[in-house]
């Protein structure tokens, strides 16, 4: 059985940067990673709105961002859900079909509201592949939960002071499964 990490913590304590630090490490190793990956957008150095990013093509969107109008919101964010369907879907699609890493960076409100992104991140979910995936910590979303009460998936938190040597922990939890 294929070792699959969740990384949970408070916004802001360095999820994305424990999960890139892990893909580098393991890309180093040989891997082929693929998924995707959230940014944030600043404008004038003040968080403006988040940029998704498909780790393989490197092709990437805003698309949650002050400026757009949309029922769906991320704090004081607004949400293209068709946007962000627009790189998500093909990119777990690739990591699904090619990569033998899949990073999903990060099962959160938005991701609820997108029912092909939900059914796909399921589908994968189901293989038997490596994955890291980030989770808000505090999230109440069906996906969310369906993830942090799944047998096969080794939750860990990042904290400021883990988030440093997190990355290679992770690297051995993966590679301790494949031997």
């Amino acid at each position: 059985m294929m070792v699959k990490v969740s990384l949970a913590g408070l916004p802001g304590v360095g999820k994305s940067q424990t999960l890139l630090k892990t893909i580098e490490i393991l890309e180093k190793e040989g891997n082929i990673v693929g998924g995707i990956i959230t940014e944030k957008v600043y404008d004038n150095r003040e968080p403006a709105g988040l940029k998704v990013v498909d780790w393989h093509s490197k092709d990437s969107i805003i698309f949650a961002h002050k400026s757009i109008n949309s029922r769906v919101r991320i704090g004081k964010f607004g949400v293209d859900l068709k946007a962000f369907d627009q790189i998500t879907i093909p990119a777990i699609q690739w990591a699904r079909d090619n990569a033998n890493i899949i990073v999903i960076d990060e099962i959160g409100k938005v991701e609820q509201e997108s029912k092909a992104y939900t059914d796909l991140v399921k589908e994968v979910l189901e293989m038997d592949r490596m994955m890291i995936i980030t989770l808000h910590k505090k999230g109440r979303n069906p996906l969310l939960q369906e993830v942090k009460k799944r047998d096969d998936i080794r939750n860990l938190e990042v904290t400021q002071i883990n988030r440093t040597l997190l990355p290679y922990k992770i690297v051995q939890l993966l590679k301790g499964e494949e031997t």
